[in-house]
């Protein structure tokens, strides 16, 4: 089905999981609340963490000061998920410059070390003057990797019929991102790894795992959902191999990111000391990964994206991509403990109480948990979660609030 996919479910028989396959999901939830998704192995597996802290939780009572505790335990996050940032300073090209929307808009590109040129947008008020705050603006997965930026920006009123209708149902018909600069943010959004411009070209892999498919077809949607279903069966190809080169796909988001935090921190009208990271479902990911161990971010807010190790593990890996995963990790943080890495700066959780990726109970500890944390820090004012009614979705009550909380950090 077109353009209702689902953030961050990919499913081997669907181009794009739909809302009958969400509904689905919800159903078998609720009537199997009581089973593990991995059977009689689930109550082992759990226990494995569930009666202790993980080991470099900063709620142990050994860990009273703050940096000490946060070097250590971002270092062990950089080193499990195999972490190598990206050393070179790439070039920005800017390919095109408009007026559009009341904003001025710069139509970027850069090289990365591998694959091909990164595709981004830049968006500010148009006029603007002087140097303003900024915000990194993570677009979502969606089941949907042919498109990146264009899943949250409006660049003409010739949107393509796909992303009018995304949009239209996860972001209440907005283009957040554009409606985030027009109240005085520049703010960077760029295609991520595997997805737009960075998306894996079907030329450039062996002819016999094409599934006769080509990159020059027209942007159909019948062509679009075609690579869509190829690219959710190569997902799990790309995490193995990442695995086998010793890294892993936070990993190589967290480079990515960082370097178009970089990017976004070097322009003559960005205000580096004032700048914040924002994303629904796969950019809510992106947020809790780069906001939690990138202090240059001084504002982070992921949308669609916070749970527990647990919530993974019996109930709701099945719903997530390979994107989400550092082997070992657990051990070491829960979930919302990689966010808290960046205590105490300020975070904002926006949560959906009906979002079938998650089961509400573990949502609820995972803010119970970064609560605690930064209590601890004794910056309880700097940390705020809420949830809204409805399934998994940025819609613009949810902007309002994340656009406020901007406004209060960063302005």
């Amino acid at each position: 089905m077109s353009g209702l996919a689902y953030f961050g479910i990919t499913n081997q028989n669907l181009p794009m999981a739909s809302n009958l396959f969400l509904e689905n999901i919800e159903r078998q939830n609720n009537a199997d609340a009581s089973l593990s998704i991995i059977g009689q192995y689930g109550e082992w597996a759990n226990r494995r963490n569930a009666q202790r802290l993980p080991i470099l939780s900063f709620r142990n009572k050994q860990f009273n000061d703050l940096k000490s505790w946060q070097s250590k335990a971002k270092q062990q996050t950089l080193d499990r998920m195999g972490h190598q940032p990206i050393t070179e300073t790439p070039t920005v090209k800017v390919v095109e410059q408009l007026t559009y929307d009341g904003l001025h808009i710069e139509k970027l590109t850069w090289q990365l070390p591998y694959g091909r040129a990164t595709e981004a947008v830049l968006l500010k008020p148009a006029n603007a003057t002087g140097k303003l705050p900024a915000v990194l603006a993570l677009h979502d997965h969606g089941g949907n990797k042919y498109f990146g930026t264009r899943k949250i920006i409006k660049t003409s009123d010739n949107q393509h019929p796909m992303m009018t209708e995304h949009q239209a149902h996860y972001y209440g018909g907005k283009a957040w991102a554009n409606e985030l600069a027009k109240r005085g943010y520049v703010v960077l959004v760029s295609d991520s790894f595997t997805f737009g411009s960075r998306r894996v070209m079907l030329q450039d892999v062996p002819e016999r795992l094409r599934n006769k498919l080509t990159d020059n077809a027209p942007e159909k949607q019948e062509n679009i959902d075609a690579y869509n279903t190829w690219a959710s069966n190569h997902e799990h190809t790309m995490a193995k191999s990442l695995f086998s080169a010793g890294t892993s796909w936070p990993a190589v988001f967290l480079a990515e990111d960082q370097k178009a935090l970089d990017i976004l921190c070097a322009r003559p009208d960005v205000d580096a000391s004032k700048v914040g990271c924002c994303g629904l479902s796969g950019g809510g990911l992106r947020s809790v990964y780069l906001g939690g161990l990138d202090e240059r971010v001084k504002c982070a807010i992921p949308v669609g994206f916070m749970t527990t190790w647990a919530d993974f593990s019996l109930n709701k890996s099945f719903t997530h991509t390979w994107m989400t995963y550092i082997p070992m990790l657990p051990n070491e943080l829960d979930f919302p403990e990689i966010l808290g890495l960046r205590t105490p700066l300020p975070t904002l959780v926006l949560n959906d109480k009906e979002d079938q990726l998650f089961t509400l109970t573990e949502m609820q500890k995972a803010d119970a948990i970064l609560g605690e944390v930064y209590q601890k820090a004794n910056a309880a004012d700097r940390y705020r979660c809420t949830f809204y009614d409805g399934p998994h979705k940025f819609d613009q009550p949810m902007q309002a609030e994340a656009f406020a909380w901007f406004d209060k950090w960063l302005k």
